[in-house]
């Protein structure tokens, strides 16, 4: 039986869940894996819990103030890092600091929050391959919809030529409810917002910085592509008027706010926008707080998936994916 420490920092509604989910499933790793996979250390921007025999779910309920920060992780001797902080992907914090600090000492590493990615991306995936750490982002990358996966495992071996994804829960929910029941953008937002999945301050999703940043990491961790932010033409969903709907009704034509990758002169290029499509389209089929990707390559055509996991438990089981994704390979 192979042991290993796990850590996560980020302790906020999706720190909670990895956590109360890893250890709901230990029994899953002893028998197939294995391993004896410990929580040995938590924490928040402020305080912590630490245990090299492993916290219980009884300990997390209680945090002892000033147990924080990369140096806490070091200090758990955690052989694996789950980082679960708040997102910014304008200065890559508070994360960065954590992966850094992971990624240089060879700690394998699942990446909930998308901002250190977005914002040094290039710097974290050469820490990882020159100490041959494992780094990971399922959930990083649209959690419950799975958009690198899809490119990395299941389409191996194949071009991708063109990326096309749903990939923001609230843009999606409100652009549905303004197109099927006539609501304004104000009403839908204040509804998703009552809802608990917009947030207070909804300017990332509606402006279109959430999927540009999903759709960044699709391109640079799942095809080789070396883009920022500043490579995007980025368009929200903010300036949808009732009128502009009623438009796009009359043609028949349902819109999404999608992120979209192609290639063009043997670049791959990016872009976030409203698009519209015919009621036949898979596209205009996606409701609610639904997300979906088409990928299309040159040898296997087309595929299509479609994620509709309930947060923030969606998010917690992608990241425990890549868990075991780690287990399988070092136990191999």
């Amino acid at each position: 039986m192979t042991t290993f420490r796990v850590a996560i920092a980020g302790f906020g509604g999706v720190g909670r869940a990895t956590a109360n989910l890893l250890l709901s499933r230990r029994g899953r790793y002893r028998e197939v894996y294995g391993a004896d996979v410990r929580l040995v250390a938590v924490c928040g921007s402020r305080a912590g819990a630490v245990s090299a025999d492993g916290l219980e779910a009884a300990q997390l309920a209680t945090l002892e103030d000033g147990l924080s920060g990369p140096a806490l992780i070091e200090e758990s001797a955690a052989d694996i890092l789950i980082e679960a902080g708040p997102s910014d992907f304008r200065t890559g914090g508070p994360g960065l600091a954590y992966l850094r600090g992971s990624l240089s000492a060879g700690r394998d590493t699942i990446v909930i929050s998308k901002g250190a990615l977005v914002h040094s991306g290039r710097e974290l995936k050469a820490l990882a391959e020159s100490s041959g750490a494992l780094l990971k982002l399922s959930g990083a990358a649209a959690a419950a919809l799975p958009t690198i996966d899809l490119v990395v495992h299941s389409l191996k071996g194949c071009e991708v030529l063109e990326v096309e994804g749903i990939l923001n829960a609230t843009t999606n929910y409100l652009l549905d409810a303004m197109t099927t029941r006539r609501v304004g953008f104000d009403e839908a937002l204040r509804e998703a917002q009552l809802g608990g999945f917009a947030e207070a301050d909804p300017r990332n999703d509606t402006e279109g910085w959430d999927t540009a940043c999903k759709l960044l990491l699709i391109a640079n961790f799942g095809l080789s592509a070396d883009l920022t932010m500043d490579d995007l033409d980025v368009e929200g969903i903010q300036s949808v008027t009732t009128e502009r709907i009623e438009t796009w009704r009359g043609q028949g034509l349902v819109p999404k706010l999608v992120g979209r990758l192609w290639r063009e002169n043997g670049a791959i290029r990016a872009a976030v926008g409203i698009r519209t499509y015919p009621p036949a389209d898979p596209f205009a089929n996606i409701r609610g707080k639904d997300k979906a990707i088409r990928i299309v390559t040159d040898a296997m055509g087309e595929t299509l998936a479609i994620g509709s996991g309930k947060e923030p438990l969606a998010t917690a089981a992608a990241a425990l994916k890549d868990l075991e994704h780690i287990l399988a390979a070092r136990t191999s």
